[in-house]
């Protein structure tokens, strides 16, 4: 079993910003504040509360580096202190048209096209944080289901704890867990809808947010966030 608490480096919109607000209240958690909410009322299904129970545990989100155990000697704070000095290097910052669609059987925010400078910053994440990264357990690896994935996301879970990094990426934000084929038509429309009345044209990952999980049953939390430093000139 994996050693708590855990801790994630994920993107993260802005606290009280449009797109935090919408993400926060479809799932029903305000992983800033920790705190339940009500769902909007542009929800059009009795289930919502079952159909987001899955991602309503990690907050609204996007993974950059996946939810780890800290190595042995290594410390929140240290943690802490490496997500700021991650921030604060200039690096491009990833802009992209978000749209809502399906993936993987889920609903996600997702890039309408590939972003180059967004599977950088995530493959940048991946490796400048695993020194922090306790080694998977065997549980933790055969919860990953290793029968169901390709020889390399194989080798990159077993060399960086997560099989969907590198060119495996792909950039989301979950808005519901697994739904079956015959639900996912309705609710991408629905959720479709919702999002149009942002009028959020383009999206800048800008910031990464640090959350930690103190327990297998509790929710993630978020404990640090930090803007990302843009290159200037």
């Amino acid at each position: 079993m994996a050693n708590y608490p855990r801790y994630a480096i994920y993107y993260a919109p802005a606290p009280r910003s449009d797109l935090a607000t919408f993400g926060a209240e479809l799932l029903g958690y305000d992983a800033y504040e920790g705190t339940d909410l009500p769902f909007p009322g542009t929800v059009e299904t009795s289930d919502w509360r079952e159909l987001t129970e899955d991602p309503r545990k990690y907050g609204f989100h996007a993974t950059l580096k996946a939810p780890m155990s800290l190595a042995a000697g290594k410390t929140e704070a240290e943690l802490a202190a490496a997500c700021k000095a991650f921030a604060d290097a200039p690096r491009p910052l990833p802009r992209f048209t978000p749209v809502v669609d399906s993936i993987s059987g889920f609903i996600a925010i997702v890039p309408a096209e590939p972003s180059a400078e967004l599977e950088h910053l995530a493959a940048d994440c991946v490796t400048a944080f695993d020194s922090f990264r306790a080694p998977l357990t065997p549980e933790d690896r055969e919860r990953r289901n290793p029968s169901r994935l390709t020889p390399r996301q194989i080798e990159y879970l077993d060399r960086w704890g997560y099989p969907y990094v590198m060119e495996e990426f792909r950039f989301h934000m979950t808005l519901t867990g697994r739904l079956e084929a015959a639900r996912r038509e309705d609710i991408v429309a629905m959720l479709r809808r919702c999002f149009s009345a942002l009028k959020l044209e383009a999206l800048q990952v800008d910031r990464i947010a640090l959350f930690r999980q103190d327990d297998a049953k509790a929710r993630f939390r978020i404990i640090g966030h930090w803007p990302l430093r843009g290159q200037t000139g």
